[in-house]
């Protein structure tokens, strides 16, 4: 990843490059030491790119908070279970809209040059889906590769979270590692 020719790399209809790196979640520890390391290296270095990691768990919840929604999510859960306050979250952050908060987030908060680190998928399920991330993110990030560290398996087609759950298809991210 430090060499230019990945940043520079094109993916499918001349796009700079969307990666999935899956891994078995009983790594999941091991993977975000590994990723806190990178991210330490970079900007410990004089490269001229920046390793932006975002937990999506972590913009989640800080949305909530800003929005003062945290507590009345917990009471809401309490008196309509765990299935509805999924999906009021998940509309509240419009996840499958083009403008998703999320997605947002992200855009407003990523250099000009720089790697971006998706983590944070197997917290945030099942109120996100990583496809739908993906689908959304590619719209407005296309100037910088994109890694997803996805705690399952990914074929180059299909995503499956904890190797279990099966995702949507997903076809524009390459396997970081074959």
């Amino acid at each position: 990843m430090s060499k230019p020719a990945f940043r520079q790399n094109k993916g499918l209809g001349n796009e700079v490059g969307y990666y999935v790196f899956d891994y078995p979640a009983q790594y999941e520890l091991y993977v975000r030491e590994r990723i806190e390391y990178i991210r330490k290296k970079n900007e410990d270095s004089m490269d001229d790119y920046q390793v932006v990691v975002f937990d999506l768990y972590d913009i989640i919840i800080d949305i909530l908070k800003t929005k003062g929604y945290l507590e009345k999510c917990y009471e809401f859960e309490k008196k309509k279970g765990f299935e509805r306050i999924t999906k009021s979250v998940g509309n509240m952050l419009r996840i499958t809209s083009a403008d998703s908060l999320i997605v947002k987030h992200i855009k407003e908060n990523t250099p000009e040059k720089a790697i971006v680190f998706l983590v944070g998928i197997g917290k945030c399920y099942p109120i996100l889906r990583s496809h739908t991330v993906l689908n959304n993110l590619h719209q407005v990030i296309d100037q910088v590769p994109v890694v997803m560290f996805y705690p399952g398996k990914y074929d180059g087609q299909t995503l499956m979270l904890f190797s279990e759950i099966k995702d949507d298809n997903y076809y524009r991210a390459f396997k970081l590692v074959e």
